[in-house]
Formats: structure tokens, sequence, C-alpha cells
């Protein structure tokens, strides 16, 4: 199979996408990786390549709107005319949740697309647009493969107690489990644990972006995670509430301060960091801000984390190496640092220097946990399933 690979990541006025280049081998390389934006406001696309460098820029009237069929569409006619003569193989889409009958990726048709689209109204804020960037794909180029990659398969390996509340059995049976989230990203991770650390067996990642969660790990698969039946649950987030005691809803409803669509707003839109704060629910804004609610934000997201870590190091039966990764993991010394400190219980001695310049490895010689900066690459997890797939059907 030679050409190019794109992966598109769809949401709800974006579509980020990732060019990858086969050439007939298993490796796969970056070419290019942009993302049309503001497609509610004034459409913006922006190319840049492996590099960073920009290639191109374009800038559609304010005020102007398009579909993800539009921006699919620019965006495939842009990758058509500017990556050489490259043919446009297969595209792979991220998707949040495969739900019970996709465990691993898929190749897309319209039994799938239907099926994960009966899967929205459990996880509103992300599948109903990773699918209609899908259909939208599909219908303007229907004889391109296209592959689902889910975030919800690398939690399959959730041990059954893990996976289960305490409900009846007729809610249950509506597919009601801790699902787990981030799972690209972590599956990503996951195969580059042994390149740094070989000998951890039980491993702390946390994904910690404008959606953040942590998952335990035992032998590189996935025995828990902070993200439960939605993407709501487990850390507070950007704008995401994170846990919340589930009778206070109950209450918010009752006292009619909310209904439940305007409650669900508040919950993924108006609160986490940014609530908490008053200023952003963007950690670089916070760390740079004087004002003392900032400070507190940062202080809450640290103090969630240090009681889920605490949790899961128990869950795992000790630590072997703790990895951040992501925007806020990859790039936040500060956050890293404070969460360092609070394990110190758990043997974590941080190397200041490292952490400093951000790693890879930030932990002390003398530190019984290795700590790790290991930048996560969802894109390319997708490409690799996405070339699997359509390589296995020919």
């Amino acid at each position: 199979m030679n050409g190019v690979i794109i992966v598109f990541n769809s949401g709800s006025t974006s579509v980020k996408f990732g060019v990858y280049a086969v050439d007939g081998t298993k490796i796969l390389r970056l070419v290019s990786r942009g993302a049309m934006s503001g497609m509610q406001t004034g459409p913006l696309f922006v190319a840049k390549d492996a590099d960073g460098q920009s290639l191109y820029t374009h800038k559609i009237a304010n005020g102007h709107i398009i579909d993800h069929r539009a921006a699919l569409q620019f965006t495939v006619a842009w990758i058509e005319k500017n990556i050489g003569s490259a043919k446009i193989v297969a595209a792979g889409h991220r998707v949040v949740s495969g739900g019970t009958r996709y465990e691993a990726p898929v190749l897309i048709d319209q039994d799938v697309l239907a099926y994960l689209d009966s899967l929205v109204a459990m996880e509103p804020s992300h599948q109903i647009y990773n699918v209609l960037g899908a259909r939208a794909l599909a219908e303007a180029f229907p004889d391109c493969p296209q592959a689902a990659c889910f975030d919800t398969s690398f939690h399959h390996t959730i041990p059954e107690v893990a996976q289960t509340y305490a409900l009846p059995k007729d809610i249950l049976d509506a597919g009601i489990r801790h699902w787990g989230y981030h799972g690209i990203s972590y599956e990503y991770i996951s195969r580059q644990i042994p390149k740094y650390a070989p000998d951890a067996r039980r491993v702390i990642v946390a994904h910690l972006g404008g959606g953040a969660s942590m998952c335990a790990m035992l032998n590189g698969k996935s025995i828990e995670t902070t993200m439960g039946f939605g993407t709501l649950t487990g850390l507070p987030m950007a704008t995401r509430s994170g846990d919340i005691p589930q009778d206070l809803l109950f209450y918010l409803l009752r006292c009619k301060l909310f209904d439940s669509e305007s409650l669900e707003k508040s919950l993924y839109e108006r609160s986490g960091l940014l609530a908490l704060s008053s200023v952003s629910g963007d950690m670089r804004e916070l760390q740079s801000s004087d004002d003392p609610h900032a400070a507190a934000a940062i202080a809450y997201f640290v103090y969630s984390m240090t009681k889920y870590a605490g949790a899961y190091a128990s869950v795992l039966g000790g630590l072997d190496a703790l990895v951040f990764t992501a925007g806020i993991g990859e790039n936040s010394a500060l956050v890293r640092a404070s969460l360092c400190r609070a394990l110190g219980w758990l043997g974590v001695v941080l190397d200041e220097a490292a952490n400093a310049i951000h790693g890879p490895c930030i932990s002390a010689v003398q530190s019984k946990v290795s700590v790790w900066v290991i930048p996560t690459d969802e894109e390319l997890m997708i490409a690799q399933h996405t070339q699997a797939l359509v390589n296995s059907t020919m």
C-alpha cells in the first residue's frame, strides 16, 4: 500500500488532521498536520509540515459557516494538491466510543456508522461530531477506505469488578458500565513505556490536557481509569467538572435552578479549572496569573490527581513508574513537580533540573519510582491501525 493515510479528529467546531506517507513498508512518516477551526464563526485552515513549520493558512470570512462535509472536502482537496503526487489510500477517524460491539478498530460501513450514531446519547460531547466527520467523508469520497479507532477500546481489559456500577440489572443492561476514555493515547504510551522503563510492570499514566484523565496499567494493560461512563467524570478539566456528588445534581434539578440540558452544558462548558479560577481553563494562563484563585484551581487539580494516584497504587499493589503525557503533562513542570511531591510517600523523588527541561526521565537516581515525560501521538496510533486494517483486506 503506497500513498498517504489521513487521520481525522472531528469536533463540534473544528476538524483536525494528520497526513502520513506510506511507502510499502510498515513505517509511517508524518508529512503534515493541521486543522480547520472556527467552523461556526470564521473558518481558518492551517497546515504545517512535520517540523511544525507553516505550509498554508487560509481564512474564510468572519460570520461564514461551513459544515463538516465542506471542511473535510477542503482539507482533502488541499492534501491532494499539495502533498506531492501521493494518492490518498485510506482515512482513519478518532471516535470516542465503540460501545459493546467494537473492542478494536474497525473498517467503516453504513452499519458501523448507524451503530456509532446510536451511542451519541451516551457520550454527547464528542461522539456525535466524530461520527459526523466519518459520515461526511464517506459521502464525499465513497471509494476511500475508512477506519474508526475508539478511545474505549484500550480499557476493555479493565476487570469486571472495576467495570461495574452498583445499579439494578435493567439499568446495567442498557449499556451502563465504566468505559474509560483517552484510550488511543494510553495505547500509544503503553507501547512506549518498555523503551524507557523496560522493567516497569505497575504504571500510572496521567494524560493531562484540556480533557484530563489517569490510567492504571499492569503489564501494559488498563485495569482502571478515571473517566467512567462518560467523559465528564474523574479529574477536573479545563471546563468540565470532573467528579461531583450525584445527589447534588438531583438537588439542582429539584430546585429548578437548571433543566437537564442547561445543567449538562454547565458541567461540560462552565466548570472545571475555568469555574474554580474565574480566570481561564487553560493551564498556561493559570500558571502565569497572579490571581490567587488561579493558584487554588491548580492546587485542586493536583489534589484530585493525588487521590487517584494513591488509589491506583493500591489497586496495582505498588508502583514502578509514573508517566506524564499530553499538553499539560508534557509541558507543565509545575504540575508535575506538585504531584511528585505529593507522592513522596510512595518513594517518588523528583530531579528538579530534569523536570525543568521536560525530561524524558524526571526522577532522581534514588527514586523508588521512575517518573517520565513521554509525548503522546494519537494520530500515529490511528494511522497504524488504519494501515493494518486496510492491508488485511488486500
